[in-house]
C-alpha cells in the first residue's frame, strides 16, 4: 500500500494528464499527436520483479511505481516514454548493470577524456566504439526519445540514482545535460505543469524550473553569475510575461550586468515595443556583438510589429558591417520595410568576399527597377565571377539592360540548355528589342 507524498503525487499524475489532453485537445504540444496522452497497461508487480531479475538491476522507486500505478509508458516528454521492454531494447544487460560514470556538473575535460576514445580516430573499431558508447551509458536506461541524435535516459545507480539524462551524439566539449528534477516523477509533474499552464516546452526540461517568482526569487539570492543566466534562461519558457517580472527585467537591464543581452531579449520577447530604448542603444554601441544582437532580436520577435524606430539606425550603421552573418540579419530585417536598395548593398553587391557578395544578392532580391541601377550591376559583374553571376540569376532573374549585355551573353552558353532560364535570357532581349539569336552571335 501506498502512502503519504507518492500516492499524493500519482494520484495528481493521473488528474494531470486528464487536464492535459483538455488542455491540448488539438495536440500542439510537441511529440503529442505520437503519444496522444495515452499510457500503455500498467506492470504487475510480479512483471516487474520478474524483469528486474532478468536484467540484475533495481529500478529507481518513482519510476516502479510509475510503471505498476499509472503505466507501462506511452505519455511523456518529448515523443513519450518507451515501455520497459522497449527500453531494455537498447542496452545489453551487462551494461544496464554496470556503474554510472556520468554525473552533473561533468567538466569538459572529464567528458572528453571520457569519449577521447571515439574522437581520437576516425577509423575506430567497431568494438572500441561499442565499448566506449556501452561506458557512457553504463548503468543507464533509455527512456524515450526527443528525435533525431536526443535521447532520454534513467540513471539506474550510484548517488544520481532516478535521475533524468538528455543525450546526444558524442561530440566533443558536450557533456551529456542532468535535468533539474531529483526524480521520474518530478520530472513527469513538471512536464504535465507546464502543459497546463501554456509554457513553451519545445525544448522541456532542459531550463531551470519554476514560475516567475520563483525564478526572480533565484536570480536575486543566486551565489554566481552562472546561477543567475540560468534563472534568466528559464524564463523564456513563458509565453507572456506579467508586468512586475518585465520591471524586475528592466531593473537588471539597466545595471549593465553580465547577463544584460539576455535579460533584454526576454523584455524583447514580450514586447518589442518595451524593449525599443535598448534596442536602439545595442544598435548604436561600438560593439559590433551588440549591433548583431539586436539584429538577431528583431528579426525573432520583430514580424508582426513596426519596425519603423529602427530601421534608420541600422540604415546608418551599414558602412560597419563586414561579416557575413551580421549582413544576413540586416537583410532579415529590412526586408519587410523596402528599405533595402541596389545603392545602399553596393558595397556588399561589389565586395571582393563571394559570401558577402551571395547574401547582399540575396537580400536585394525583392528591389524593384534594377535596371535602374545597371552601374551597380555592371561593377558587381565585372570580375566574371560564376558564383556571381549563377546567384543573381537564381535570385533577380536576368535585368534588361543593354549595358549588362555583354555579361549575359558570356554566361549564355551554360545557361541556354535549361528551358526556364533560357525563357528569362530571351525574354530579355525581347524587352530590349534586340535580334532573339544575340546570345548565340559570335563576337
Amino acid at each position: 500500500m501506498l502512502f503519504g507524498k507518492k500516492a499524493t503525487q500519482l494520484d495528481r499524475i493521473k488528474n494531470k494528464l486528464e487536464k492535459a489532453k483538455r488542455k491540448d485537445t488539438a495536440l500542439q504540444v510537441f511529440g503529442a499527436s505520437s503519444h496522444q496522452y495515452r499510457v500503455n497497461e500498467k506492470l504487475t508487480a510480479k512483471e516487474l520483479a520478474d524483469w528486474q531479475a532478468k536484467h540484475q538491476v533495481t529500478l529507481p522507486e518513482p519510476y516502479a511505481l510509475f510503471l505498476t500505478k499509472v503505466g507501462n509508458g506511452g505519455a511523456g516528454p518529448y515523443y513519450g516514454i518507451y515501455s520497459i521492454e522497449k527500453a531494455a531494447s537498447y542496452t545489453d544487460s551487462q551494461t544496464l548493470s554496470a556503474n554510472t560514470v556520468l554525473h552533473p556538473g561533468m567538466t569538459i575535460e572529464e567528458w572528453n577524456h571520457l569519449i577521447e576514445p571515439m574522437i581520437r580516430d576516425e577509423d575506430i573499431s567497431d568494438e572500441e566504439y561499442e565499448a566506449t558508447r556501452n561506458k557512457v551509458l553504463g548503468g543507464m536506461l533509455c527512456m524515450g526519445t526527443q528525435g533525431c541524435e536526443y535521447d532520454m535516459y534513467l540513471v539506474l545507480e550510484g548517488k544520481h540514482k532516478g535521475k533524468i539524462v538528455y543525450t546526444s551524439d558524442f561530440h566533443p566539449d558536450h557533456p551529456f545535460f542532468f535535468v533539474y528534477e531529483e526524480n521520474f516523477l518530478d520530472w513527469y509533474e513538471r512536464w504535465l505543469d507546464e502543459i497546463i499552464l501554456d509554457y513553451d516546452i519545445a525544448w522541456f526540461g532542459s531550463r531551470m524550473p519554476g514560475d516567475e517568482q520563483a525564478l526572480i526569487q533565484v536570480y536575486q539570492n543566486a551565489p554566481d553569475e552562472a546561477i543567475q543566466s540560468k534563472a534568466l534562461d528559464g524564463m523564456f519558457k513563458f509565453k507572456k510575461i506579467s508586468q512586475p517580472t518585465l520591471d524586475f527585467l528592466k531593473d537588471v537591464a539597466n545595471q549593465g550586468q553580465k547577463n544584460r543581452i539576455t535579460t533584454i531579449q526576454l523584455i524583447c520577447k514580450t514586447s518589442v515595443r518595451a524593449a525599443r530604448d535598448y534596442l536602439l542603444e545595442l544598435l548604436c554601441s561600438d560593439s559590433d556583438e551588440d549591433l548583431l544582437q539586436a539584429l538577431m532580436m528583431l528579426n525573432v520577435y520583430g514580424k508582426s510589429v513596426s519596425l519603423e524606430a529602427f530601421i534608420e539606425v541600422i540604415l546608418q550603421s551599414l558602412d560597419r558591417i563586414h561579416d557575413l552573418e551580421t549582413l544576413r540579419y540586416v537583410g532579415y530585417v529590412l526586408e519587410s520595410s523596402g528599405a533595402i536598395t541596389l545603392q545602399n548593398f553596393a558595397p556588399f553587391l561589389c565586395h571582393t568576399d563571394p559570401n558577402i557578395q551571395a547574401a547582399a544578392i540575396y537580400a536585394t532580391r525583392s528591389c524593384h527597377d534594377k535596371a535602374e541601377d545597371w552601374e551597380i550591376i555592371e561593377r558587381m559583374l565585372k570580375g566574371g565571377d560564376k558564383e556571381v553571376m549563377k546567384n543573381s540569376i537564381l535570385y533577380w532573374g536576368i535585368i534588361p539592360h543593354e549595358k549588362l549585355l555583354p555579361y549575359y551573353k558570356a554566361a549564355w552558353p551554360e545557361y541556354k540548355s535549361n528551358p526556364n532560364l533560357r525563357e528569362k535570357f530571351v525574354g530579355c532581349l525581347i524587352h530590349l528589342n534586340v535580334p532573339d539569336d544575340y546570345f548565340d552571335q559570335q563576337n
